[in-house]
């Protein structure tokens, strides 16, 4: 069966950026699961596996918009100094977990003043060009309990706790 709409897809998958950085992979024996056409993986890599076969391997290059997105200046927030303890040493490049009215997200310290901390919001790998190496473990017709869709993301993004909607 070849990778189409609406298909159970597991892959082993190696992630890398631009600089050969490797940023993710799937663990060995433990392959990705998806159903393709409901979000569970970021776009672009959803449409290079597309028609592809159980078996298969490629190299398969996304680009920042089908991807992540661009980096967005509004996504981009000053926190005052104030809401961190007094005692923390804060740099550049730190990443934090808060929790607000939408949930929990995640920020990196972009810059600190004496009275600011400039977070971005942007996700980690925004603006960035992907380059998967991806092998095909399994393709078949998905079955109801395979269509788990959480966020954007997929079920990762509810840390594991999905539930079928």
């Amino acid at each position: 069966m070849k990778i189409q709409q609406h298909a159970y897809v597991a892959i082993d998958y190696t992630l890398t950026l631009d600089s050969g950085e490797v940023v993710d992979r799937s663990d060995p024996g433990e392959p990705l699961g998806f159903v393709t056409g409901f979000g569970q993986i970021i776009p672009g890599l959803e449409k290079g596996l597309n028609g592809m076969e159980q078996g298969q391997s490629a190299k398969i290059t996304v680009e920042a918009e089908d991807g992540y997105g661009e980096r967005q200046q509004e996504l981009y927030r000053e926190i005052p100094r104030e809401h961190f303890p007094g005692d923390a040493e804060i740099e550049a490049d730190m990443v934090f977990q808060m929790t607000g009215p939408q949930g929990v997200a995640r920020f990196r310290v972009d810059s600190v003043t004496d009275k600011a901390v400039v977070a971005d919001f942007n996700h980690p790998l925004a603006g960035e060009r992907l380059h998967f190496q991806v092998t095909i473990q399994e393709v078949r017709e998905a079955r109801p309990e395979d269509v788990q869709q959480c966020g954007p993301q997929g079920c990762a993004s509810c840390s594991g706790e999905c539930e079928s909607h």
